[in-house]
């Protein structure tokens, strides 16, 4: 497991909040850890690759964004091809899936000449390394996805709403009690609070049991439910993919550090938290807003339905190995169930009088 400094700035500024307020939700912990201005894990550096802490499915090969990209472009012949729309992105990471949409759509007649591309980013530091890797497409950056343009829109959430922070549930047999960050002594400690009925987890009695965990993610519904409010309203789709399931039950929140998990709790502020996606909340939310979405859809088969082995067998004919052997752990990596191909789903919101993009069901 990776080590970090002992203590950091971040963790002397939480456990000044414990004190100051009492022991705080998982939610106000991770949300402090990520984004704190001075601290926060995506606030002050660069975490993806081999020299950072993770590696997404862009950075593992550019089928990845380029079938993303083809995808979107076909809804938008296929519902009338609007002029201008909004091509965005929130959490872009290096920028390498949007690099690899656009170059992909080259060849989709009008697309690149009316889409206006806007990044939803809170980093700096990565909006300087999506700068360089856009060179030429000329970006519009925001801190949130409130500030997007009201227009049509066609949007990609690749490893986005894992990051959003999730207040956590232990079901007791007096009602719930909330996973809570404190203080035993001068060393962080995770805690539960008394037990009590919940409304917004009514539902969750029936499938679960004293003992389950269950995870809230109120910030992924609402931004769900705004981006579903934007597509009734002006058109277009939302195609979300991350690591989760369908009302995803447990303990799923994790810190990773040089691509090894390590204690959420150890040295906060230097390590990614995230936590799976219960993607049926995000589909009640844009259903709420007037919006339907697809079948909730395996990675793997998404990519399989829009030809991703035919483009990996186009790309292997020129290579030898080593790199022909990158390239087939690649497209393993992304499609294989014992790899990202079944944790990983893909969901799509879009317009209720519209299909959803190529690739997904209704």
């Amino acid at each position: 497991m990776g080590t970090g400094p002992r203590v950091s700035a971040l963790e002397h500024i939480l456990k000044r909040m414990i004190r100051a307020e009492g022991p705080m939700s998982l939610a106000t912990y991770m949300a402090t850890c990520l984004t704190h201005p001075d601290h926060g894990y995506y606030t002050t550096r660069d975490p993806l690759g081999v020299a950072g802490d993770f590696t997404t499915a862009p950075e593992i090969s550019q089928m990845f964004g380029e079938l993303i990209g083809l995808s979107l472009a076909q809804h938008w012949l296929d519902h009338g091809a609007p002029d201008p729309f909004i091509l965005a992105e929130l959490g872009p990471g290096r920028g390498t899936l949007m690099a690899d949409a656009l170059r992909a759509t080259r060849a989709v007649p009008g697309f690149l000449s009316v889409a206006q591309i806007h990044l939803v980013e809170v980093s700096p530091t990565l909006r300087a390394t999506q700068a360089a890797t856009l060179t030429g497409h000329s970006p519009i950056w925001h801190d949130t996805l409130a500030n997007l343009p009201e227009a049509p829109l066609y949007l990609i959430a690749n490893e986005y709403f894992d990051a959003l922070p999730v207040r956590q549930f232990r079901r007791d047999a007096n009602g719930w009690r909330e996973t809570m960050v404190g203080l035993d002594g001068d060393t962080l400690t995770l805690g539960a609070a008394p037990p009590a009925p919940l409304a917004a987890l009514d539902y969750r009695l029936e499938d679960t049991h004293p003992g389950d965990t269950v995870e809230l993610n109120a910030p992924a519904a609402a931004e769900a439910h705004a981006i579903a409010q934007r597509i009734v309203t002006h058109g277009g789709a939302a195609l979300v993919i991350d690591y989760g399931d369908w009302r995803a039950l447990g303990d799923t929140v994790q810190a990773m550090r040089n691509h090894e998990a390590v204690d959420i709790l150890n040295a906060p502020g230097a390590s990614d938290l995230t936590a799976h996606v219960d993607f049926e909340p995000l589909a009640h939310a844009a259903t709420d807003a007037g919006a339907r979405h697809s079948r909730l859809t395996p990675q793997g088969v998404y990519l399989e339905r829009l030809g991703i082995t035919q483009r990996a067998q186009a790309l292997a004919r020129p290579l030898r190995a080593p790199a022909l052997d990158s390239h087939i752990a690649a497209h393993r990596r992304l499609t294989h169930p014992a790899e990202m191909g079944t944790l990983f789903k893909c969901l799509s919101l879009h317009h209720p009088a519209a299909a959803p993009p190529p690739g997904l069901e209704p």
